[in-house]
C-alpha cells in the first residue's frame, strides 16, 4: 500500500477539546489533551507539523467550531488533522451524532457531525483529511461518514453504540489520547514511521485490556472514504530515524522565513508612504521570495488506478521537475511547487456520461447547470466529480467509447489523446490447486482457456468485471470477442456474434459482473464481507495482472484493507495470459474546457506532468514500484509486487499494445449488448424518515440512480417506495412511482429528486409486506431475466398491524418458480448481518450488499449481471 507523506506541504491540525460544560458533567482529563497533543505533533521526531500549523479550539458555542473549521479548510493544502475530545450524544436510533460544546444541553447548542463537520470538510482543499473522534458513541460516526466526498480517514475511539470513560480519569490526559500520543511520539517497533493504519492497530492492541462502561472490550474503529492508500502521521521510530530530506527542510525554512518577513512588511506598508515602502521592500536583507499558490490540476482516473496515481502525483509535486525554476523563466523561487494535482476516480459509465453531457458538467462546476425538460444527461447527484484537466482511463478503448458518446459539435470539452503512461496485461486467475493441464500460462489462446475451464474439464466459473462499468471488463471483452481462437484478431475484423454469445454463456452466472478488478477480487478474499457467496475454489476471475498480484500478496484490494501477510497458496490464483489480448495501456488525455481563462499555463502544466510520468527516473519509477509495467519495455521497478514469487504472475508474458480501432470497440460493445438477454428490475426503496439519519438517504438515492443509468430498450425498470404517503398506516401499501416496464429514466429521476429533497414518510417501513408485493409482481413479468432491488436502512416492521405468517409467506414465495433474485442494499447499522436479509438473498439466489464506501458500485455491478443470467447457469 502506498503512503501519503505530507512533509513540506501546508498542513493544519485542529484540536477541538471541551472539558468544562455548563449543563453536563465536566471532563477533567480532557483539559490536558490539547496541550500535550500539540507538543507531540510539533516534536522534531513527528516531523509533520511546524509552529503555527497546530490550532487549539476550546469552544463554548457551536459557532466557534464552525469558525475554526472554516479557517483550517481554507489554509490546509497537504494534511488536515481534525481531533475532537469531549462529550458525544446520539438519537434514539443511534444516528445523528452530536458533538457537545461548553454551552450544549442535551438537545440544543450542539455541533452535528453530519451536517456541520462533514459539510465543512467536504469543501477542504487538503490532499488528505484525518479525523479523530474521542467521545461517547464515536463509533456511530461511521454511517454518515460514507457520504463524505473528500479523501478522508476516520478514527473512532470505540465501536458503535458504546460510551467510553475518556475524560473522567485523573488529570494528565484521557486514556485514549495518552495512548495515541505515546504511539505518535515514540513510534512502533520495526516501523520507519507511523501510518493511520498502524495507529489503529496499535490502539486496538494497547486498549485491548480496557473495558467500556457496558463491560465490552474497548475497540477503536476506523473507516476510509475516497482513498485506499495510507497516511503517515508521525516519523517517530524506535530505530535509527533517517534525516528529513534536504528539499523539505529548505521548503520549511522558506515558508517560515516568508511568514516572518510578511508580518514585518505588512507593518511597514501601513506606517510608511507607498514610495518609502517600495524602497524598503527592495532592500530588505535576506527576505525570502514568497511561494505563490500552486496551479491546481484535477486528474480523473479509474478506481483501480487511483492509489498508484495518487502516489505518483505526490512524488511529482515534491520532485525537482515541479519545484525548480524553469530555465530562463525565473517564474518561481526554488522550492515552490508549480502545480498541485488532485486525484479522484469514477466508474467508467459515470465518466462516459460526464463527457456526453460536458455542458452540464461544466455548468455544475460554475453553478449554472440546469436540467432541461428532456435532458437525459447525467444528474448532479450522480456526476463523476469536478471537471478534470487530465483523464487517465484504464485503456484506449475507454477513450474511444467516451468520444463516441460526445456530441459531434457544441461540447465545451475537447479530449487530446497522448501516449500511455503505464501498462498492465490482462489475465485469467486460475485457482492455484486447479492449474490447467497442457495450457501455457504465459501465452494461452482463448480457445484453450475456455476449453480448459469448461464443464468437461475444470468446470470453473468465469467472473468478469462489467464492460459497462469497468475499463478492465471492456478490454477483456474486446480481447475475448476479437481473439477468441487465439489468432491476431485484435488488429482487424469485426467480432463473431456467435462466438460472442458462446463466450457470454460462460460468463453468465448471476452476480458474475463487478464494478472492477479490485472489487471482484475483494469479493473473493477469505475475509470479505460476502465470503461464502462465491465459491472461490471454482471461480476464475478475469482481471488485470497488477490487481491479481495485489490480491495474492494480501495488499489492499478494492474495499478490502491490506492483510498482514500474503494469502496462503490454497487461496491464491495463478495468472494465465490470453494470447494477443491487449494490455491496459492507461493513456493520458488532456481535457481542455472552452472559456478557461488560464488555458495556456494549464496546458503547460499538464505537459510537464505528462513528461515526468513517462520519464524513466520520474513517474516510471513510481508506477512500476506499484506493480505496473513501464512504457519503455523496462522490467518491474524496485519494490514491485511483480517480483515476489507469491504474486503468481509471469514476467515472461509479453505486454501486447492496443491496436483495435474505434469501430471495433463500437462493434464489440454492440455485440456485447446483443448477446445479453432482456431484463427488468423493480426498485423497492425505503422512504421512512429514518433513512434521513446517518447519511443513508444520499447513498440510497445514488444507488437507485445507478439503476436508471442502465435503462435501455431491452433493460426496463419500475420504482416503488414504501411506506405509502397516501396510506401511511397500511403495511401492504406501496407507492408506485414508476410502473414496471418503463424505458424512460426521466420519471424515475424526478421521483428520486423529490425523495432526496425530503419527501419521506413518518412511519415504520414494513419491509416484508412491501417485498412480498414486489416479488409477486415480478413473478408475473414476461422479462427473461428479472430482479427486485431492495434498498433499506433496516426492517422497522409493522408492529401490531403485521399480518400473521408474512415472513413464512415471503420465504415460500421467493423459492417458487420463476426465479426472482432479490438484490439488497442494507444501510442499517447491522448491514447484512441479519438472518432475514441473508435468508432472502440466499433463497432467491440474490445478494446482500452492506453499506460502505464501495456499496453503490458493488450493487451496480450485481445489477449489470441481471441481463446476462440464463436458466442454464451453473
Amino acid at each position: 500500500m502506498s503512503e501519503y507523506d505530507a512533509r513540506g506541504k501546508v498542513n493544519r491540525a485542529l484540536l477541538i477539546c471541551v472539558d468544562d460544560y455548563r449543563h453536563l458533567r465536566p471532563l477533567p482529563a480532557v483539559r490536558d489533551n490539547p496541550g500535550e497533543l500539540e507538543r507531540v505533533l510539533l516534536a522534531p521526531g513527528t516531523d509533520l507539523f511546524t509552529k503555527g500549523e497546530v490550532v487549539i479550539c476550546r469552544p463554548q458555542e457551536p459557532w466557534e467550531v464552525e469558525q475554526a473549521l472554516d479557517a483550517v479548510i481554507q489554509e490546509a493544502r497537504g494534511l488536515l488533522l481534525v481531533y475532537f475530545s469531549g462529550h458525544g450524544r446520539v438519537g434514539r436510533d443511534g444516528g445523528n451524532l452530536q458533538l457537545m460544546v461548553g454551552a450544549s444541553e442535551r438537545r440544543h447548542k450542539t455541533v452535528s457531525w453530519q451536517d456541520t463537520v462533514l459539510s465543512y470538510l467536504d469543501n477542504a482543499r487538503a490532499d488528505r483529511i484525518v479525523i479523530v473522534l474521542e467521545c461517547c458513541y464515536a463509533g456511530n460516526a461511521g454511517e454518515a461518514f460514507h457520504a463524505c466526498r473528500a479523501p478522508t480517514s476516520l478514527l473512532m475511539a470505540a465501536q458503535p453504540n458504546r460510551r467510553i470513560f475518556s475524560g473522567e480519569e485523573p488529570t494528565g490526559g484521557s486514556v485514549f489520547t495518552r495512548v495515541l500520543r505515546q504511539i505518535l511520539e515514540q513510534g512502533i517497533p520495526g516501523k520507519r514511521f507511523v501510518t493511520f493504519e498502524d495507529l489503529v492497530r496499535e490502539l486496538r492492541d494497547q486498549l485491548a485490556g480496557e473495558r467500556t462502561p457496558m463491560g465490552d472490550v474497548w475497540e477503536p474503529r476506523s473507516a476510509k472514504q475516497n482513498t485506499v492508500d495510507d497516511v503517515i502521521l508521525s516519523f517517530a521510530t524506535p530505530g535509527i530515524r533517517p534525516p528529513t530530506p534536504l528539499r523539505i527542510r529548505l521548503r520549511r525554512r522558506l515558508n517560515t522565513s516568508f511568514r516572518h518577513w510578511f508580518r514585518i512588511l505588512m507593518v511597514l506598508a501601513i506606517i510608511a508612504v507607498p514610495a518609502t515602502a517600495g524602497v524598503v521592500l527592495l532592500n530588505l536583507p535576506g527576505a525570502a521570495a514568497a511561494c505563490p499558490p500552486a496551479l491546481e490540476l484535477r486528474l480523473l482516473t479509474a478506481p483501480e488506478a487511483e492509489p498508484a496515481l495518487r502516489q505518483a502525483a505526490f512524488d511529482y509535486e515534491m520532485s525537482d521537475a515541479n519545484t525548480r525554476p524553469l530555465n530562463g523563466g525565473g517564474d518561481l523561487p526554488d522550492g515552490c511547487r508549480r502545480a498541485q494535482i488532485t486525484v479522484y476516480s469514477a466508474a467508467k459509465d459515470q465518466v462516459d456520461q460526464g463527457f456526453a453531457a460536458a455542458d452540464r458538467w461544466q455548468g455544475e462546476a460554475h453553478g449554472t447547470g440546469e436540467d432541461g425538460p428532456d435532458d437525459k444527461g447525467i444528474d448532479p447527484l450522480y456526476r463523476p466529480g469536478p471537471q478534470p484537466d487530465i483523464w487517465i482511463p484504464e485503456s484506449t478503448a475507454d477513450y474511444y467509447e467516451a468520444r463516441r458518446g460526445m456530441p459531434a459539435k457544441g461540447s465545451p470539452a475537447t479530449l487530446h489523446y497522448s501516449a500511455p503512461v503505464a501498462y498492465t496485461p490482462l489475465v485469467v486467475g486460475i485457482p492455484a490447486h486447479r492449474r490447467l493441464d497442457d495450457v501455457e500460462p504465459a501465452g494461452a489462446s482463448w480457445r484453450e482457456l475456455l476449453t480448459g475451464t469448461d464443464r468437461t474439464h475444470r468446470d470453473l466459473r468465469l467472473l468478469r468485471p462489467s464492460p459497462v462499468l469497468s475499463g478492465t471488463g471492456l478490454l477483456h471483452t474486446l480481447g475475448l470477442y476479437l481473439d477468441h481462437d487465439g489468432s491476431d484478431g485484435a488488429s482487424s475484423g469485426a467480432p463473431d456474434l456467435t462466438l460472442a454469445r458462446h463466450a457470454e454463456e460462460r460468463l453468465s452466472a448471476p452476480g458474475s459482473q463487478y464494478a472492477g478488478s479490485t472489487e471482484l477480487l475483494c469479493s473473493l478474499r477469505p475475509d470479505a464481507d460476502d465470503a461464502g457467496s462465491v465459491d472461490r475454489t471454482r471461480s476464475a476471475p478475469l482481471v488485470s495482472e497488477k490487481s491479481l498480484a495485489d490480491y495474492n500478496l494480501g495488499r489492499a484490494t478494492g474495499s478490502c484493507p491490506a492483510l498482514d501477510a500474503p494469502l496462503p497458496l490454497r487461496n491464491r490464483y495463478v495468472a494465465y495470459y490470453p494470447r494477443q489480448v491487449p494490455a491496459l495501456d492507461h493513456p493520458l488525455i488532456r481535457v481542455d474546457w472552452h472559456g478557461t481563462r488560464d488555458a495556456t499555463p494549464r496546458q503547460a502544466a499538464v505537459a510537464g506532468f505528462a513528461a515526468w510520468l513517462r520519464a524513466a527516473d520520474g513517474g516510471q519509477r513510481a508506477l512500476t514500484a506499484q506493480g505496473y509495467r513501464g512504457v519503455h519495455g523496462t522490467g518491474p521497478g524496485a519494490g514491485s509486487p511483480l517480483l515476489d514469487s507469491r504474486a503468481d504472475v509471469s514476467l515472461l508474458a509479453p505486454t501486447v499494445p492496443f491496436r483495435a480501432d474505434p469501430d471495433q470497440v463500437s462493434q464489440v460493445l454492440d455485440g456485447y449488448d446483443k448477446a445479453q438477454k432482456s431484463s427488468q428490475v423493480l426498485i423497492l426503496l425505503d422512504t421512512s424518515t429514518s433513512m434521513a439519519d446517518g447519511g443513508r438517504l444520499p447513498t440510497a438515492v445514488r444507488a437507485a440512480g445507478r439503476v436508471l443509468e442502465m435503462v435501455g430498450a431491452r433493460h426496463t425498470y419500475g420504482l416503488w417506495a414504501f411506506p405509502d404517503r397516501a396510506h401511511p398506516t397500511d403495511a401492504d401499501a406501496v407507492r408506485e412511482l414508476v410502473r414496471p416496464g418503463s424505458t424512460d429514466p426521466a420519471p424515475g429521476r424526478a421521483a428520486l429528486n423529490r425523495i432526496a429533497g425530503g419527501e419521506l414518510v413518518e412511519h415504520g417501513a414494513a419491509m416484508e409486506e412491501a417485498l412480498t408485493r414486489a416479488v409477486r409482481r415480478m413473478k408475473k413479468s414476461p422479462a427473461t431475466n428479472k430482479a427486485v432491488v431492495l434498498i433499506l436502512d433496516q426492517d422497522d416492521g409493522a408492529g401490531p398491524a403485521r399480518a400473521a405468517g408474512v415472513e413464512r409467506t415471503l420465504g415460500t414465495l421467493v423459492e417458487e418458480r420463476p426465479e426472482v433474485p432479490v438484490l439488497v442494499l442494507a444501510l442499517g447499522k447491522n448491514g447484512c448481518d441479519t438472518f432475514a436479509l441473508q435468508r432472502l438473498a440466499d433463497a432467491s439466489h440474490g445478494q446482500c450488499v452492506p453499506g460502505g464506501p464501495q456499496a453503490v458500485d458493488t450493487l451496480a455491478g450485481r445489477i449489470a449481471s441481471i441481463g446476462t443470467a440464463t436458466k442454464g447457469d451453473r
